[in-house]
């Protein structure tokens, strides 16, 4: 299984601490916002490979951070420049996807996540889900904050946990359960992740092709058995990191 991170954005709400500098990379106590993750995901056997993509303008730092973070990790780390260099020009979560696969020429399972969130829980628990249910998967959690409520991907389930609707930042939340931003494919839903941009899937945001997939294929949610940190605001990271 590779696990793609995908760190291409350009996080306007952290200025002026991403103005220059990518936000996955922001120190966290003696490590990184990046680099949490990665030590956890480092840890599941069924990871063969982390694939990082990046934008054209870290693409130094990351190289730079790479040049010490292979000697710590047991699986190799490779990086993609999706070659943006603003949010002007930028191809948007999906299209990183999409690029990774492309270059890797990947056909395997995935795990994918947003290189600017932290859980204090394990994702060996998405991985065990997504080999009980054999589809792809990701978590889900209760928002009872309507104000935080609208700025989420909101989920409806059936009985089975099946996802049946996936709405992105919806203006009228048909639920009130919510998706970080990890996924599980299997690799029998590489070529509909190739061709959904093709098909419609909106590109931005990582929660839009789960939203596709559950309409293409099937997709599973569980409930996530932890928090997630937010750090989505430059207060946010303050007050996780002690920063100033």
């Amino acid at each position: 299984m590779k696990n793609i991170v995908l760190a291409a954005g350009y996080a306007t709400r952290m200025y002026p601490l991403t103005e220059n500098f990518p936000k996955p990379l922001l120190p966290i106590s003696s490590s990184t916002i990046l680099d949490k993750m990665l030590e956890d995901v480092d840890a599941l056997e069924e990871i063969d490979e982390h694939i990082i993509v990046t934008n054209h303008r870290f693409i130094g730092i990351f190289e730079e951070w790479s040049k010490e973070a292979s000697g710590r990790y047991a699986k190799p780390i490779r990086l993609l420049d999706d070659g943006s260099t603003s949010n002007d020009n930028r191809i948007g979560a999906v299209g990183d996807l999409i690029a990774a696969i492309k270059q890797f020429d990947i056909k395997d399972d995935i795990l994918v996540a947003a290189a600017d969130n932290l859980l204090d829980f394990s994702l060996a628990s998405l991985v065990a889900f997504f080999k009980e249910k054999g589809t792809a998967v990701i978590f889900y959690y209760d928002e009872m904050d309507e104000v935080r409520l609208h700025r989420c991907g909101v989920i409806c389930m059936d009985e089975a946990g099946r996802v049946t609707d996936m709405e992105e930042k919806p203006a009228e939340p048909k639920s009130h359960h919510v998706t970080p931003p990890f996924y599980i494919y299997g690799s029998k839903d590489i070529p509909l992740i190739l061709d959904a941009i093709a098909n419609g899937c909106q590109w931005d945001a990582p929660g839009n092709l789960a939203g596709y997939i559950s309409h293409v294929s099937e997709l599973h949610a569980m409930k996530m058995p932890g928090q997630r940190l937010d750090i989505g605001s430059l207060e946010g990271y303050r007050a996780i990191s002690g920063q100033n």
